[in-house]
Order: C-alpha cells, then structure tokens, then sequence
C-alpha cells in the first residue's frame, strides 16, 4: 500500500452548508490559533465567512453548488489537501447532492481524516497527529479494480 507523508502544515478544506455554516464558523473561531498553523482552503460562501470571522487566510475555491465541492474532490485526489472538514446538514436536501457524494466518496477512496460534525472536528483538531508528520497510508484501489477484472475475464 502506497504511503504519503503528511507534513506538520496541514492542508485543511473547510466546506459547510448553509444550515452549518454558522457552527463551522464557531467551531473555526474556537480553534483559530491551531488552524492559523496550517493552510486552509474553503468553498465559497464558508471560506469568505470564515475569514471574515476568524481573520485567518482562506483560499477560496467556488461556491459549492457552483462547483465548489468539485474542485476540493479534485484537490484532494491531486494530494493536495490533506484534511476535510465538512458540516453537512443531513436533513436538508442539496441541489447539488451528488457533488457532496462524490467529495465524500473521494475523501474516503484517497484515505483523508474527516470530519462531518463538531464532535468529529474536534477529535481532529485536538489529535497530537495535527501537529506531526503522518504517514497515510493509500489504499490501492486500481489493484483491486484490476483483479475484479481478470476475475470477470475468468467468467
């Protein structure tokens, strides 16, 4: 299994719909000395609240239904974010459902620590491994895509 190291700068996606945006932004404005020592991404709507509230640097990617959630499922499987915080709101359906699915999906498949709630975030954020380097492991999944086709070739 491939193994990347993370380094102790840490790069952070913060996504929150509209019904969480608020929570993320507490929860971001408890914790801004913590993420003030790592690089932090947003959607957005949540990335311009959140520098607005905290005063930290937030690079902005779109806003979510605008592509947003696309383009951090694209950063992360380019390796180029290392966390994702995401507060989605699970009884709130979303126009672009399929968009968050894919992130997720993407987040899980690239073996990213995230958090889709507060409890989840502060784990997180408290976690001795925020301030170290991290080896993460990545599953090999073009493996296991190859050996599901021979299998189907056998058939």
């Amino acid at each position: 299994m491939p193994i990347e190291s993370l380094p102790t700068k840490k790069r952070i996606a913060l996504v929150a719909h509209d019904g969480c945006k608020e929570d993320l932004v507490e929860w971001a404005t408890h914790n801004r000395e913590e993420l003030a020592k790592h690089k932090l991404y947003g959607t957005g709507g949540t990335g311009t609240l959140i520098a607005a509230e905290t005063g930290l640097k937030v690079r902005r990617f779109l806003s979510g239904p605008l592509g947003g959630d696309q383009q951090i499922g694209a950063a992360i499987a380019t390796n180029d974010i290392d966390i994702l915080i995401f507060f989605w709101d699970p009884l709130q359906p979303q126009p672009h459902d399929p968009d968050v699915k894919a992130l997720l999906r993407l987040a899980v498949l690239h073996n990213i620590p995230t958090a889709s709630n507060r409890a989840t975030a502060d784990f997180l954020i408290t976690s001795d491994l925020m301030r170290a380097e991290y080896e993460r492991r990545i599953p090999d999944f073009l493996r296991r895509l190859q050996e599901r086709e021979e299998l189907e070739d056998d058939d």
